[in-house]
């Protein structure tokens, strides 16, 4: 199968070497070609150019792109879509005045959702899983991290990674998974947490990657649910098993556990809503990726990730949407792209940087998605007709989206 994009308007993202990560001022520079071409032959973009130096291809389709732009599929670094029911209650009672850590503390929050995906049958996870993806694609994400964590007990989590290697069978979209065990401590473990974190350390850990079904270890380090020396345990054995560390740090606290992440090469460290100087310095001549998760700030009203300062530091960032049933009921990076600009103050080129090519890093997969280069996978946004791409930030409630094309398929 081959497709020709032509009288693209303007080509975003576009790379002739294979950048597989943007830092610091260079995020502010976002690379296009006006009045472009695109030809993809089966999954890969094998060719791009000016119109003017168009030479002609006989292909199976041909867009028309004239008065449209074309940039690659959002790369997701952080969701957790794989999950049971919703907590619409939840939201009615932080209305109400409670907050997050008050619902948690009274059984709700990740508890009130492990106790519903327990109860819930792998195949219709399954199902509901697969509806909240293909609709995360309409939405343009063509790369997306899932994470378990809404099991609590080795079997709901070992039930949720099969679901998520259900998903990497059936679809096309790009799919990493991580074994986040250590989310929350269970009621049974409420008096003994070092019991639970045994319990993820000496046989969790050792069955998920004996079933091969993650590809990264994660942690929620914070107060009220893994200190640090429970996060560098749980670390240590995910990279024994041959798991790369990935890490919830900074949401509501900040008190190491960057610098912890840094020690243990964590690919990214995801929140920093809290950061401080100490963050900063462990992140500098550090290969971890910085990522922002702002629809969870919106959703929560707690403060968002400073990406300005990161930004001036010469550090990445990328953006991600943090998707699940209690924090951030969504999955639409457009909508995180906007929420990046408008409330943490990135320039659109800085967002659309940290939402394709620095997404792609934290996933541990840029170097074949998240910018338009020769060889890399087809998977592709066009627009609407739009007068600059200033407008996918600007316009934040219009669905500015013509097409999806996910590993060289348009997505119907």
């Amino acid at each position: 199968m081959s497709i020709l994009i032509i009288n693209i308007k303007e080509l975003l993202q576009v790379r002739n070497t294979n950048v597989t990560i943007v830092k610091g001022n260079d995020m502010k520079i976002l690379p296009t070609l006006k009045n472009a071409y695109l030809l993809i032959e089966h999954d890969t973009i094998v060719e791009f150019g000016s119109m003017d130096d168009y030479p002609g291809y006989e292909v199976d389709e041909t867009i028309d792109a004239s008065g449209k732009m074309v940039l690659p599929a959002w790369c997701d670094s952080h969701s957790h879509i794989v999950y049971a029911g919703d907590r619409s209650q939840e939201f009615v009672d932080r209305i109400n005045g409670l907050s997050y850590e008050e619902i948690a503390n009274r059984g709700g929050g990740i508890l009130n959702s492990a106790e519903v995906l327990q109860n819930t049958s792998e195949d219709e996870l399954y199902n509901q899983s697969l509806k909240r993806l293909n609709n995360v694609i309409k939405l343009g994400t063509g790369a997306i991290e899932i994470k378990s964590g809404y099991g609590l007990t080795i079997e709901a989590e070992l039930k949720m990674l099969r679901v998520i290697k259900r998903l990497q069978k059936f679809s096309n979209a790009k799919i990493k998974a991580t074994l986040l065990g250590a989310h929350a401590i269970p009621k049974e473990f409420k008096s003994n947490s070092a019991a639970f974190v045994d319990l993820v350390v000496n046989e969790l850990i050792p069955e998920v990657s004996k079933q091969h079904l993650a590809d990264y270890i994660d942690v929620f380090c914070e107060k009220g649910y893994f200190s640090l020396e429970d996060t560098e345990r749980v670390l240590k054995a995910g990279t024994d098993h041959g798991l790369i560390p990935k890490i919830h740090v900074n949401q509501f606290n900040a008190f190491g556990g960057v610098a912890l992440g840094v020690k243990y090469n964590a690919l990214s460290v995801d929140h920093l809503e809290e950061l401080n100087d100490d963050d900063i310095n462990a992140l500098k001549n550090s290969n971890t990726m910085p990522v922002a998760l702002p629809s969870c700030s919106y959703f929560l009203s707690i403060p968002y990730t400073p990406a300005r300062r990161i930004l001036d530091a010469g550090l990445p960032l990328a953006l991600a949407t943090d998707y699940n049933p209690g924090s951030t009921p969504s999955g639409n990076m457009n909508f995180v792209v906007s929420t990046a600009c408008i409330k943490m103050k990135m320039t659109p080129e800085e967002a659309i940087n940290a939402a394709t090519i620095n997404g792609a890093y934290a996933m541990g997969i840029s170097n074949q998605y998240g910018s338009i280069c020769r060889g890399k996978k087809a998977n592709l946004i066009v627009t609407k007709e739009i007068s600059s791409y200033n407008n996918l930030p600007y316009a934040f409630g219009d669905n500015l989206i013509d097409k999806v094309i996910i590993n060289g398929q348009v997505v119907s």
